[in-house]
C-alpha cells in the first residue's frame, strides 16, 4: 500500500491540478511526480516539504501514513 502517494494523489485531485501543473509548481518532472503518487519512488525531504506546502498537507500526517517511516 502507498500511502504518501494516495494521501498526494487525493489532495492533488481536490486541488483541481493535474500532475503535470503540481510537478511544476513543485520543480520536478510529471513522470517523477506521477512515479511518488505510485510509489515507485520517495520523495525527498525538500520535495515533500513542498507539495505539503503547496497542497495545504500536514508532514506529520504524511510521516504518520508512511509504511516506510519507523517510530
Amino acid at each position: 500500500m502507498n500511502k504518501i502517494g494516495d494521501v498526494l494523489k487525493s489532495a492533488r485531485e481536490k486541488a483541481g491540478l493535474t500532475q503535470l501543473e503540481l510537478s511544476s509548481m513543485v520543480g520536478v518532472s510529471r513522470a517523477y511526480y506521477a512515479d511518488i503518487e505510485r510509489g515507485r519512488y520517495n520523495p525527498s525531504l525538500k520535495v515533500l516539504t513542498r507539495l505539503a506546502d503547496i497542497l495545504g498537507i500536514d508532514l506529520n500526517f504524511l510521516k504518520l501514513n508512511d509504511g516506510n517511516t519507523s517510530d
